[in-house]
């Protein structure tokens, strides 16, 4: 069963213990290694640590005991959707998180809203972008928190709990993909492109990503049909992938990534759709292929 109580603690303590001694004995410090993932799996399998928040005092502890933030949670691929938490309640644990920090802020997110909404400091989350992705374990999937101050994204976070990688920015400041600086591709043809085209739901969406994905087939050098948006920016900003369309998107889900793109060197266009409130048709790209060529 389950541990708890002082029982738990001392699981923890434990693993502490364990871990400390495999770090030194195998000659981490100095190496090349720069972070140690720790695998938990879920119920009837490790039953002690069986959620991410039971599991992440493991961390903490770990982290506090060797001095640095060097070792990181890593969800089994196969339970990724198996977290105990609705995104409901992902975005409830991030709104705590923000507006204990910034009790005047207000946060717009894809769950709802919160906080002081006359605030010129909006927190933009999308508590899982990638819903699909998440629920039916398949390990693509991230957070995205933007802050828009005054109308102007400043700040962006988005990360990736699957392979954990985090890209950070702030307006003025480079772009980082877990601290080291980034930029888009300086591919400049489509014929050396892939290109990650969204479609939506309903029939018009639909219909114009299928078209638009046809047509870029014949010309770039791969397609992608990824299933999260701010994922595929924050790709593009990598230089991972050149270009991402859609006919239909949320603000969260690209609120970060278009400061993560527009830093690392890219270029993103948002037309707001008539008749919904923060949605958008995008066309983000690393500013050089001629995207036009496919729209």
């Amino acid at each position: 069963e389950a541990r708890d109580g002082d029982a738990f603690d001392a699981a923890v303590a434990q693993n502490v213990k364990v871990h400390m001694r495999v770090y030194q004995e195998a000659g981490v410090e100095g190496s090349c290694i720069e972070n140690w993932h720790i695998e938990f799996l879920r119920p009837g399998e490790f039953k002690t640590f069986t959620n991410v928040d039971r599991g992440w005092s493991f961390g903490k502890a770990a982290n506090q005991a060797l001095g640095k933030k060097f070792f990181k949670l890593l969800v089994d691929a196969a339970h990724c959707g198996d977290s105990g938490l609705t995104i409901a309640e992902n975005q409830e644990l991030i709104t705590k998180i923000l507006l204990d920090a910034r009790a005047g802020d207000a946060l717009y997110g894809e769950e709802g809203i919160a906080g002081n909404q006359s605030s010129d400091r909006h927190w933009i989350v999308d508590p899982i972008d990638g819903t699909v992705n998440y629920y039916y374990g398949i390990p693509h999937f991230c957070v995205s928190i933007a802050l828009r101050v005054a109308g102007e994204i400043t700040v962006g976070v988005i990360h990736d709990p699957m392979v954990g990688e985090t890209w950070t920015v702030e307006k003025g400041s480079p772009a980082y993909l877990n601290g080291k600086p980034i930029q888009a591709s300086k591919r400049d043809t489509l014929a050396e492109s892939i290109l990650f085209v969204g479609c939506g739901k309903d029939g018009a969406a639909l219909r114009t990503g299928i078209d638009r994905f046809q047509r870029a087939s014949l010309r770039a050098r791969k397609m992608r049909m990824m299933g999260s948006a701010a994922l595929g920016m924050a790709y593009i900003a990598s230089g991972r992938i050149d270009g991402y369309i859609e006919s239909r998107i949320s603000l969260w889900d690209i609120a970060a990534g278009q400061l993560l793109v527009e830093t690392a060197g890219g270029k993103v266009e948002l037309t707001p759709i008539a008749g919904y409130d923060d949605a958008y048709s995008i066309i983000a790209t690393n500013g050089l292929i001629p995207i036009e060529e496919i729209l």
